[in-house]
Parts: structure tokens; sequence; C-alpha cells
């Protein structure tokens, strides 16, 4: 669809007239009490009001709402529009957008054919009501009619909505879908349920049907947006729940077509054209569009026109060649397209003469700086004819050039005779900016100290330019265009290796070519002599160089090729730090993880907030540490190896090191059991955990406590993995127990599944049966988050042996729970219930009344299993009791989740739909995506059997949404069943064979007994 749909013309109701158009007294108006006019003047207020020496506050302006039930506004207070018929009045005034309306129109407009005998006066009547309510000067009378006039800019909701189509067609027009999108939003939010609902006449019918036309456009309009923006998963509940709704519209049907083609189902994809031609056929008695014929030939040929559009690539900047004082570029010059791009707009606007251009181009050492600026100012002489000034100023080594120096070659290159250069700086700098003045000159100041340093050196007329690199920020440096360099994306890494290496060493080895640039951090000056060291070495294969550069504590020594090293470079950087800096600097790169928050950070130097901050801010300027967000920091990989060998050479007594990482886990672990006591009040875990000695965070709400959770995810992980060993590790089990909410998260749950193998492993290896039980736990959440019963069988079974052994009551009592709800999955039910008696019984003696809470839900749902609906109520309700009694939202919402099951069971389908619906808001709130998912899909099978197939399919397909890339394939194979039956019963059998099919497909690789059961279904005789 091209462009934003317009709001259809207004027309009224028999005529070929737009009810909008002005033409005078309509030709039928006599019709209505014999009379052409008849509406009152208004002719003011009287001419002998009282005067008012203090005028009172200005009232709150108006607001009217047509997209639903008609409504006006003053500020917050909702004013009393009377009657129906007077509320069709104010409706069809405000929607002929300041147009007059005669008293014949809105008498056709409120009755039609069959007005009133006194429907003249009744005109009147309504029309004086709604200007005593009304602002002054609002509803205006003239011409023998009325028109609303003098409203203030989104005064009604329609044109708010008309302003947000145009700006969205304007954004989309220019490229810009994220705010085309972002507007059509905002615009169909507009709506609020049936338009003019309520309002009496055929010009209110008219006027529905026209604006739920226009509000299907948008919504068309802002979904195929949608799938242009790469949101096809997404898309598909939505659109599902459309085509239930409107099930003749076929461009609803063509973009479901489009959006299940790119989620990878394409089956269900040509089963909608199928379910749309048969029901064309049925209904109308013809053949779907051209475009959805086309449309099923593309998918059926696997057009690859039918992908995502790619971003269109920038274009190359050209590259004129003219010779100055410039170092030549290098000739294998790879990708950083957008920031010659960037640089070189940046520098041209100083050529043009309106300003002197200064960009300071900054980052670590060896990220490219200075090949990037040569090659920059060298696309950019044309732009300077009077030449180009080029300087290494030494700023990253203990002696760096002193301005008065730079600045007397400069004079001299710029013909200025030995006997005319003064003696003084700033004799010297005056002269150089007059010697300038009038010329059009870039100057290259490359590898600068500080602001200080180049503050004389820059030019100070228009038409000239400057280009700065520099290891620290020039935040200081007034007017100059910032640029942080970081280092490249794989793919320019890799074009860079092959360029050097050859294509045909690479072509072969593609996939250990990406191992030895992803091992060089993706850092340029890396590559470059790795590279160059393959290259000099015609009999080594790239997979010998990746082997070489693969072990971590010798890749530093094998990154340098003659004069080239890595290590060199960042030598000059940490030889500059202050004493407390580059303690931080040895410390901080002991950690393992993406990133490190300043909090953390605290804990591994042991100093306040604020002392730690200064440091790492002075780390940041010196570009050896970044900022990855407000508040985070993060190493090069190659900049944290070097960090570590200067910690294992300069930190002194060793044992600091120990005791920054015992530091760092035992803050992690403190704030962790924060979060988890103030997300499961009453549960005891907590207390069996591993004491520490240094303090966490605390805590106001859960939110914040979730937030700091997920934010320090991946670092958390990656730490607990690193203290797999020693003294470390029954802390760092411990932790990763306390963050079980992230095995649920999706974002995180294949992360935390290896720390949690890693730490079985070195738990095993340690022969510490504690650890060993805990650490088998863990990953029997992991297991059953991923729906592999089998193996979190075998996992719990372990722990629940280890846990007695060890005489460690926290993992036995969990263990029989997990194994409770293990055996109701797989059909073990009697098991079951023993399991989760057992549970009840552990839980009780530790005292841990929310882990009561959890086995008596667990219990609920094993009674369903069995029959027991009466009991299964009983058992929830028991667990709800306990959770709200604690105050336990989140763990409530599986109380009531479990409730909402036995309610469905027992047919109480309206109560079950409000606990799930309760469940859902907490899952939502508190970012578990698996129960999330879950409850959503149980939802749909309370409407299934509520004989409600459009919301079940609704619901079934935001559920597939929700657990993609969690939960497993046994859930997504219930789900999909389940949405076959929905849309069974919404008559497209054809899309419904085909979730059946994938399912069918799911259960019998994994030996499922549902597998039967979806059988059944895909027989012809089967029943929904």
């Amino acid at each position: 669809m091209d462009g934003v749909p317009r709001v259809p013309e207004q027309r009224r109701p028999g005529s070929s007239a737009g009810a909008g158009e002005d033409t005078g007294p309509a030709a039928g108006a006599g019709q209505h009490m014999g009379l052409a006019t008849g509406v009152e003047e208004d002719t003011g207020p009287a001419t002998g009001a009282a005067q008012h020496t203090n005028p009172a506050p200005a009232p709150a302006p108006l607001r009217f709402s047509v997209l639903g039930p008609v409504r006006a506004r003053r500020g917050d207070e909702v004013l009393n529009t009377g009657s129906p018929q007077q509320r069709a009045l104010l409706a069809a005034l405000l929607l002929r957008e300041g147009r007059t309306a005669t008293a014949a129109e809105l008498i056709d407009a409120l009755w039609g054919e069959e007005p009133p005998s006194q429907a003249l006066a009744a005109v009147r009547t309504y029309a004086s009501r709604l200007r005593k309510i009304l602002d002054a000067g609002i509803l205006v009378s003239e011409s023998g009619g009325y028109a609303i006039r003098g409203l203030g800019e989104d005064a009604l909701d329609l044109a708010a909505a008309q302003e947000l189509a145009t700006r969205a067609e304007k954004a989309r027009s220019a490229g810009d879908l994220c705010q085309a999108r972002d507007a059509l939003t905002r615009a169909l939010a507009l709506w609020d349920g049936e338009v003019l609902a309520g309002v009496p006449g055929p010009y209110a019918e008219a006027q529905r049907v026209r604006l739920q036309e226009w509000r299907l456009q948008l919504l068309e309009t802002r979904l195929d947006m949608d799938l242009e923006q790469g949101c096809h998963a997404e898309a598909v509940s939505e659109l599902t729940a459309l085509t239930a709704e409107h099930p003749l519209r076929e461009r609803l049907r063509e973009l479901l077509m489009l959006a299940l083609y790119r989620s990878g189902r394409q089956a269900e994809a040509l089963a909608v054209y199928a379910d749309t031609r048969r029901l064309l056929a049925d209904e109308l008695g013809v053949d779907p569009r051209p475009g959805l014929r086309e449309l099923q030939q593309r998918i059926l040929q696997a057009d690859p026109g039918l992908a995502a559009p790619a971003s269109p690539q920038p274009e190359p900047v050209a590259a004129p060649v003219r010779p100055a004082q410039l170092p030549a570029t290098v000739p294998d010059f790879t990708g950083r397209t957008s920031f010659v791009t960037e640089l070189s707009q940046v520098l041209a606007s100083g050529s043009e003469g309106r300003v002197m251009a200064v960009s300071a181009l900054a980052g670590i050492g060896g990220v490219g700086k200075t090949t990037l600026a040569v090659h920059v100012a060298h696309q950019c002489r044309a732009a300077f004819p009077d030449g180009q000034l080029y300087v290494d100023l030494q700023g990253a080594g203990s002696r760096a050039a002193e301005p008065e120096t730079v600045l007397g070659a400069f004079l001299r290159a710029l013909g200025t005779a030995d006997s005319a250069i003064p003696d003084s700086l700033q004799e010297r700098s005056a002269l150089y900016r007059s010697v300038l003045d009038g010329r059009r000159v870039l100057v290259l100041l490359d590898n600068a100290r500080d602001a200080a340093q180049i503050r004389p050196l820059l030019p100070g007329t228009e038409g000239c330019a400057a280009l700065v690199t520099s290891r620290v920020r020039m935040v200081d440096l007034a007017g100059a265009h910032l640029v942080d360099l970081d280092v490249m994306s794989p793919d320019e890494a890799l074009q860079l290796f092959t360029k050097i290496v050859g294509e045909e060493r690479v072509a072969s080895e593609r996939k250990a070519a990406l191992d030895v640039v992803a091992a060089c951090g993706f850092l340029p000056l890396a590559i470059r002599i790795a590279a160059s060291r393959l290259a000099a070495r015609r009999t080594w294969t790239v997979s010998v160089l990746a082997a070489k550069l693969a072990d971590e504590r010798r890749r530093l020594d094998e990154l340098q090729a003659g004069d080239l090293a890595v290590k060199a470079t960042f030598e000059l950087g940490y030889g500059q730090l202050e004493p407390a800096q580059a303690r931080a600097f040895r410390l901080l790169g002991l950690a393992d993880g993406p990133d490190i928050s300043l909090a953390a950070a605290a804990a591994v130097l042991d100093l306040p907030a604020e002392d730690t901050e200064d440091l790492l801010e002075a780390l940041v300027d010196t570009s050896l540490l970044e900022s990855a967000a407000p508040g985070r920091y993060r190493f090069h990989d190659l900049v944290r190896l070097y960090a570590r060998a200067c910690a294992e050479r300069d930190e002194w007594p060793p044992s600091e090191r120990e005791a920054a990482l015992s530091r760092l886990l035992d803050f992690y672990l403190a704030t962790a059991a924060a979060v988890y006591a103030i997300e499961r009040p009453g549960d005891r875990l907590v207390e069996h955990l591993e004491e520490v000695r240094y303090p966490g965070l605390s805590f106001e709400d859960r939110h914040t406590a979730q937030d700091w959770l997920y934010a320090e995810a991946n670092a958390l992980l990656a730490f607990v993995q690193q203290c797999a060993k020693g003294a470390l590790l029954r802390r760092a089990v411990d932790l990763l127990w306390v963050a079980k909410d992230l095995a649920e998260s999706g974002a995180n749950s294949k992360q935390y599944e290896v720390a949690a193998v890693a730490l079985r492993d070195a738990a095993d290896a340690a022969d510490d049966p504690r650890s060993r039980a805990r650490a088998l736990t863990t990953l029997t959440n992991v297991h059953l988050v991923a729906g592999r019963f089998e193996q979190a069988d075998a996992e719990a079974r372990l722990a629940m042996d280890l846990a007695r052994a060890a005489d460690d009551l926290a993992p036995s009592c969990w263990a029989a729970n997990d194994r409770g709800i293990i055996a109701l999955y797989q059909g073990r039910h009697p098991e079951g219930e023993a399991y989760l008696k057992e549970a009840i019984e552990s839980f009780r003696f530790d005292r841990n009344l929310a882990g009561e809470a959890s086995a008596l839900c667990n219990l609920s749902r094993i009674h369903l299993a069995m029959g027991q609906s009466t009991s299964a109520v009983e058992l929830a309700q028991q667990g709800i009791v306990i959770y709200d009694r604690l105050g336990h939202t989140l763990r409530g919402a599986n109380g009531r989740y479990a409730l909402g099951l036995a309610l469905t069971g027992q047919g109480r389908l309206d109560a079950a739909v409000d606990r799930l619906t309760e469940a859902l808001e907490v899952f939502r709130d508190s970012r578990q995506r698996l129960w999330e998912g879950m409850t959503l899909f149980r939802l749909a099978e309370a409407h299934l059997v509520g004989r409600r197939p459009a919301q079940a399919a609704a619901l079934t397909e935001q559920a597939l949404a929700v657990l993609r890339g969690i939960g497993g394939e046994w859930r997504r194979g219930n789900v999909l069943t389940v949405l076959g039956r929905a849309l069974s019963g919404l008559g497209q059998p054809g899309r419904a064979e085909a979730c059946w099919q994938e399912a069918l497909g799911i259960f019998e690789q994994l030996g499922s007994p549902e597998a039967a059961d979806v059988r059944r279904l895909l027989t012809p005789s089967a029943t929904v």
C-alpha cells in the first residue's frame, strides 16, 4: 500500500453532495415546516452586561470526541451533552469542521425522511442547550443554520487523527518508517469503541461506516509498515484476529499471508489463501483479487522479493586526488562508510565558508583513528585547494610535541620566512591565523594529547577546517564535532583481513578467518598484524593462525609483527595513568562479562561509588575503558586481556586479585538475594545461602529490583561461570539459584543454561555434594523451562539424593516440588501427587510458606489432571491465600494461573478467564515471558471451551509470539494444536490443518503422547 489513507469524503445518505460541502440552503428545505431558514441569530451578550475589574481565570480548553461516544470535555470535566438527538446535532456540527449546516440539513441528519412535526423547534432547543454548556462564540448561528467555530488545535479527536495521518504520510514518504508508524499508532489510539456510539439518525450511521472504513485503512497501512520493519511475527496475532472479524477483507488476508511467510510458516500462509478462495466463492461467488493470487504464486516459488526489504546502503564518497602534506592513505582501507560520510560533511561545511569546522576523533589505541582521518582528509582535498597541513603530535607518548614547534613548521609550510616567525606561542598562533585568513586549508592534527595542546593550532577563519585524532575525548574543546570511533563490524573486519591475506586463502577457511578477526576483537590494528603475519608465512593456514590466537594468555604476544604490536599500543596509554587509575584498570579487567555497573565496580575496587566513578570516567577519557551506557562500563576484549596481564605483573600482593573477585561475587549474591526476597516474600531460600562479607544493594520495590536483575543479567551470568572453581564455587551456585528468574526470561535462558552446566561440572569435579545438589536444582529448572522433561527428572532425582546425603534441606524441598510438576507433564499423576505431598511436608518443616504455596498449586494441577476438579480448586485457593498473606504478587499470579485451570476444568469459564487475566497482568509486569505466553495459551483454551474461536485464535497467536525462543518445542506443539482448533472453529480448515501438521511433527520428534491426539484431529471425521 502506497502512502497513508486519507479520511474518506463525507456523503449524506441519498445525496450526491458531501454532507460537509457548503452547498447553500438545501433544495428540500421546504419539506420541513415550509421554511428555508428560521434559526435565531446569535446576537452575543446583552449590552448592559456587568463589567468586572478582575477577570476570572481562563477556563480550560474544550475538547470533543466523535471516534467513540460523543463527548465534550473542559479540562478533566466531562460535560453533559444531553439526549441522544442533542448529541447527534453536536456530532453533525463537529463533523462539518466549521462549515455551516442549515436547519433543513440538520433535520435531515437527525431524522431522515420522516422528521417529527416539531423538528425545527427541537433543533433550536438542542442548539440552545448546547450553547449554554459550551464556551461563548463556539456554537454560532448564521445564514439560517449553525456552525461550531473557534476550536483549538486538536480539540476534536478526528482532527487530531487526520493530522497524525498526514504526519505519517510525510514521514513514510521521507523514508522514516519509525516516525510514520508511531504517528499512525497514536492516530488509531484515538478510536474509543464504536464511532458515534449511541447517536441516532441516518447521518450518524453514514459517518460510522465512513470512519470505521478509514480506521481499517489506517490499520492496514500500519500493519504494512510493521512488515516493512520486520515485525512479521508480532503482526500475525493481530492479523489473525482482524481476519476473523472482517473475513471478506482481502487486504488483511494478504498481509496475514505475508506475515506468516516471513515468520517461516509457509504452509499456513498458503492455507490462508485456500481458505480465502473458498470463503469468497461460497459467500460472494467470486475469486480472490489478482494481488492475492500473485502473492500465492510468489510464496509457492519462494520469491526472494518477499523477504523483508534491506536498508539502502549509503552512497560511497567520491575520492578526489591531490598531493599535499597528508601521509599516504592505505591501499586496503576498508569500511567505515558512515564515519567517512559524517566527517566529510562536517569538513565540507568549513570549506564552504560558513564556519571553521573542527572534528575531534577519539578511540582506543589501534582502532584506526589515524587511518580513518588520513583517508577522510584525502577524500576532502578538493574542497581545500590552498593546502593540507599534517602533524603527529605524539600525545600518547611521554614527550608530546610542543605547540610552538608545530606552529613554526606550519608557518614555514605556508610560505613564511624563518626570520618572520616570532618566538612566543601567542605570537606564532596569531601569525598562523593571519596567514590562513582568506585561504581554504585543511589541518590534520594527529595523536593529540589534550585540548590544550591543539587550541593554538586551530585555524581561526571561515573556509578552513581541522581534523583531530586523540585517545582522549575532547569534551573541553568548544564547538568541536566529537566522534567516538568503535571497532569494525564483523563484515568489515573480514573484508580487511581478506584484502591483506588474499581471497584464495580465506575463501576455503571462512570460519577460521571469522575466528581470527573475532580473537582480534575486530580491532583494525590487531587484524592488520594478524593478517600480515599470515601473509608472510605461506606454509601457514588460516586455521593455524586461529589456533594460535585461541589461547587468551598468549594472544597479545602473537599480535605483533615488525614494529607493530597491540600490547605496545596499549602500554602507551597505561603508562600515563595515575596510580589509582592504574589499579582500577588492572582490577576491573579481572571480571568476565560484557560490561560492569558502577556499583559492581565499586565492589571490585572496595571504594565508595563517587570515588569509583571518578576513576572510571578518567579511564573513559583516555579510551582505555568505554562508557556502555549511563552508569555502565566495558573493556574492549584485547584491552581486557592487557589489563589482566598488567594485574598479574603489577598487582601486589597477588591475593588482592582474588579478593577483588570475591568482593564482586559477594556483591552480586547479596543483591540478587535481595531481589529474590522482595519478589518472593516468605520464601526462606535466602536464609539457606552462603554468607557474604561485602554488602549488596537494597531496593524500595520489586520493579526496581527486577530492573537491576535484568540489567545485570549478561554480566552476572558470565561472572558466575568464571567463579565455577575453588572457594568461589558455593557462592556462585547460590547466586545462580537466586537469579532463577533469568532462566524464564527468554533473552537470558541460553546463557543461564550454559552457566548451570558449568557449575554442575565444577561441582562434580570438586566432589561437593552440597554444590552438586544446588547446581542440579538450577539445571532442573532450565530443562523444565525448555520442555525437556526426561532430563529435568533425571537431574531432580539426583539432586534429591545428594541433598539428603548433604543434609541440605533447601534443594531437597525444591527437587521434590520439581519432580511433582515433571510427573504432571509426563502423565504420571499418582507419582506426581506423592512427590508434591512430600514437598509440602518438607516446606512446612522448613517453615517456608512460599514453597508450601507453590507445591499446593502444583498439586492442584495434578488433581485436575486426575479428574478431581473440586479439590483442585480448593488446593489452588489454599495456595493463593498463603501468597496473598505474604504479599507475594509474582507467585500469587502462579496461584491464580493454577486456579484458572481448575475453574476451566469445572466449566466456570468466566471466573477462569478473570483469574487467568489477573495472572497475565502480573506476569507481563514482571517480565516473565514463559508464564506470560503460557497464560495466553490457557486463556485461549478457556475461550475455546466457551465457543469463542476468534478470541482463542488471537490469544494463541500472541502466545506463539511471546514463547518464540523459550518454552521448548513441546509447549509450542500444544499451542499450535489449540490454534488449529480455533481456526477450524472459524471456518479456516486449510490453515487449521497446517497448524496440526506442524504440531504432529513436533510431538513425533519428541515421542510425546500428544501425537495421537493430533492424528485424530487430522482425520476427516474428527470434531474439535
